[in-house]
């Protein structure tokens, strides 16, 4: 038996799916217990990896005393890129093979989490760099065993890293993002401290949500766990297993908090409640895509932000042009909810009652009322119109879709077959919506 009509049973394919455990210590104030537990890992010297930005901020701060009240020793790595690149994951590994911890702990946003989960790794497991990336741009290599323990304490409620085994980077040759994806990268521990939220900017807010809606609005569109290839030996199931009963319940309930406080905690910077309430949503969303995986709008993102041109939002760093991991999302979402829609119009219309949608769509209206519904929250929010808005044009567009085709672990999780060709309309769809 399964779960639903959706997964309903197909010779030759999958027939069981993976629940990972999640290990996370969600409320105000916990940063402050960083240093309890890594002593209650074992723990006695630290690899701390943050950016410069983040250095001499409280969240750092209150993390440096916990630890040192422990007992432990620290060295800090600080040298985190915003964006990373292949580059950057190598300097920090080979900071985190020279430091001589025992451990780490990550405190930032989605890059620093993730430079710490390759650094670990490249520490752990040394390889060529390719050899973990996920095929066909890299080699594809499982990740050999257990890392080192990892305590990750975000500071932006976005991401979701602290609770994945996905570590994100730009490959530098490609000008296109990629990944390494492996249940042994996830975070032995994530501290989730709500207060981090208080004194975003709200263009980081904004982006950052809407990385949490996607991830959701992805995980519950995503091709069943079903509908793939019973693999000979279970070890070799993804990662990105697909959508799959457990991964439903947790995303529906994301896109109910993103749906309910987004606007709010990005127009109402007093507005504490509902930008604590995002923070919950953007693990819940890390733990639903963490085990279904995300499709066509983080996999056409890759691009967009691998090939900014000028563009630099408010509320980042001024020095480099480039397109917020969330923004590059969300901006290729609506042309692609209008393409799945007819494929799995059920599931997109539990998304839209989701996110607050009051129109009685059809099955037929459904990827058009989820397309219509985001754009409304993109208006709301003060995110640009599409990819001209943030400085393409239809002469990008072989470019970015040269750049989001080798995504096949993500283009293969979506609803439909995708080929270059749709991929090529699906950004010429996104490049102005209003």
């Amino acid at each position: 038996m399964v779960c639903c009509h959706h997964y309903q049973l197909l010779a030759g394919c999958d027939e069981a799916f993976r629940v990972d455990g999640q290990s996370l210590v969600f409320g105000p104030g916990c940063l402050s217990e960083a240093g309890a537990h890594a002593a209650g890992l074992g723990l006695k010297r630290i690899g701390l990896f943050t950016d410069k930005r983040l250095t001499a901020s409280d969240h750092v701060g209150k993390v440096l005393k916990s630890l040192k009240e422990a007992g432990l020793d620290v060295a800090v790595y600080d040298d985190v890129a915003v964006e990373p690149t292949d580059e950057s994951f190598q300097s920090a590994a080979a900071f985190a093979q020279e430091s001589g911890a025992d451990g780490f702990i990550s405190v930032g946003g989605g890059s620093v989490i993730d430079t710490c989960k390759a650094a670990n790794l490249y520490a752990s497991y040394p390889a060529e760099f390719l050899t973990y990336v996920n095929a066909p741009v890299g080699g594809g290599v499982p990740v050999p065993g257990p890392l080192k323990p990892h305590i990750a304490c975000p500071t932006t409620s976005g991401t979701g890293s602290e609770a994945t085994g996905i570590a994100i980077f730009d490959l530098l040759s490609m000008k296109a993002k990629t990944g390494i994806a492996s249940i042994h990268l996830k975070p032995t521990l994530g501290l989730v401290d709500p207060h981090v939220t208080h004194t975003l900017p709200k263009t980081v807010i904004a982006a950052t949500a809407f990385d949490v809606l996607s991830h959701a609005l992805e995980a519950l569109t995503a091709r069943p766990f079903t509908v793939r290839e019973k693999p000979a030996d279970p070890a070799a199931r993804p990662y990105s297993q697909g959508g799959n009963p457990w991964s439903d319940v947790i995303a529906k309930e994301a896109l109910r908090l993103v749906g309910e406080h987004m606007v709010a905690a990005v127009t109402d910077a007093d507005n504490i409640e509902a930008r604590e309430y995002l923070m919950w949503a953007s693990s819940l969303a890390g733990v639903a895509f963490g085990q279904a995986g995300c499709h066509l709008p983080h996999g056409m993102s890759y691009a967009v932000s691998g090939l900014v041109k000028d563009f630099k939002p408010d509320g980042y760093p001024q020095d480099i042009p480039m397109v917020p991991h969330g923004m590059s999302v969300i901006l290729n979402a609506p042309s692609v909810f209008r393409l799945t829609g007819p494929h799995a119009p059920e599931r997109h219309l539990v998304a839209y009652a989701c996110l607050g949608g009051t129109y009685e769509a059809g099955p037929s209206e459904a990827g058009e009322a989820v397309a219509e519904h985001l754009i409304g929250m993109m208006k709301a929010t003060g995110i640009p119109n599409g990819l001209q808005g943030v400085g393409y044009d239809s002469a990008d567009l072989d470019k970015l879709t040269d750049g989001a085709f080798p995504q096949k672990r993500l283009l293969n999780l979506a609803p439909c077959q995708v080929e270059r060709d749709d991929l090529y309309k699906l950004f010429e769809g996104a490049l102005n919506y209003w």
